[in-house]
């Protein structure tokens, strides 16, 4: 496993990272969490990046069970602060009494006293960008985080917060990326490269469609995350004809460098200076195994040329955020 430094923190980080959405949440067994997160230990992946509104809370505690038997020092942890966390609609957002409600949340149900990461898991329209930054500022004050990052934000709005609280306010950005989902190059890479803010991706296999799981013409495994109503919708952006057809193309390219799919597409994302680290989820830890194993994978350029002719026109590009993502203007 290799290491990569977290922006303008003295972190050092694995360049495969342990996300919890999807299944720690509660898609997955407590007993398999715990598999996959000794699997992760014993890959030298040592970041993980959970959020409160995974499970309203079942990620951390989940996390905070298996965790907590491992020295603090061991392992980089980091979670998030936006969503919905009860049937209250008003229990959600970036204002000054929900940093600090969710704050102690989190670290009860993680069972420690601080963060390394703390995140703004979204941006919030709804709330004056100077507020949240002063809460989220306070976090670190007050020892509960040691450094703050913020996830699928515009350039504008990043560019905003800079402006008010400096370059190093933010140590990592986390946004959707893949080779399908390539939107993020255009803009928010430079400039958070210019203000020493690295990238932590999510979802660098598509949500699974660049493992080669799916296949054109072909009905969706039963078990798979397209085969949810839920998800479907979700997915429709990086699955689709034209993109499965894509990932059919990327089959022989993977084929003759003696590479899964699946290392094939997290070298690729791997290949950018701007990264820290690729955030990838697991539900057996055979995946787990599977996915560290791309670290130090490197792509030669006749390799990445011919991946970029067998996807085409299929991946998104330009300024485009991750369906996941709250547009809205800033509030000042």
């Amino acid at each position: 496993m290799r290491y990569r430094k977290l922006g303008s923190s003295d972190l050092e980080v694995s360049e495969i990272s342990l996300g919890a959405w999807l299944t720690y949440a509660g898609g997955v067994a407590f007993e398999q969490t715990r598999a996959c997160t000794e699997a992760a230990f014993a890959a030298g992946i040592n970041f993980f990046d959970t959020a409160n509104v995974y499970g309203r809370g079942a990620a951390e505690r989940a996390w905070g069970e298996i965790l907590s038997k491992h020295p603090r020092d061991s392992y980089i942890l980091a979670t998030k602060v936006h969503g919905q966390m009860s049937d209250d609609p008003q229990d959600k957002g970036l204002s000054a009494g929900q940093i600090a409600k969710q704050i102690d949340a989190s670290l009860a149900r993680l069972q420690t006293d601080h963060v390394d990461l703390y995140q703004a898991h979204r941006f919030d329209v709804e709330v004056p960008i100077e507020e949240t930054i002063e809460a989220l500022q306070l976090v670190v004050k007050q020892g509960k985080a040691r450094y703050l990052g913020f996830s699928e934000w515009t350039p504008e709005q990043i560019q905003a917060a800079v402006d008010i609280a400096g370059p190093d306010l933010f140590v990592s950005s986390q946004p959707q990326y893949s080779m399908l989902w390539q939107a993020p190059e255009a803009e928010v890479f430079p400039l958070c490269a210019r203000h020493q803010i690295s990238q932590i991706v999510w979802s660098p296999l598509a949500q699974g469609v660049l493992t080669g799981k799916y296949r054109p013409g072909q009905p969706h495994p039963e078990d798979s995350r397209a085969a949810s109503n839920e998800m479907s919708s979700a997915m429709g952006l990086v699955m689709n004809d034209k993109t499965l057809e894509a990932v059919e193309r990327l089959r022989p390219i993977a084929a003759e460098q003696g590479l899964t799919l699946a290392q094939l597409a997290l070298a690729w994302v791997l290949r950018r200076p701007e990264l820290a680290s690729a955030i990838v989820g697991a539900s057996r830890p055979e995946q787990v195994h599977a996915n560290a194993s791309a670290s130090g994978i490197e792509l030669s350029a006749d390799v990445l040329r011919a991946i970029d002719e067998a996807l085409g026109d299929a991946p998104v590009r330009g300024q485009t955020l991750a369906p996941f993502a709250r547009e809205g203007v800033l509030h000042r």
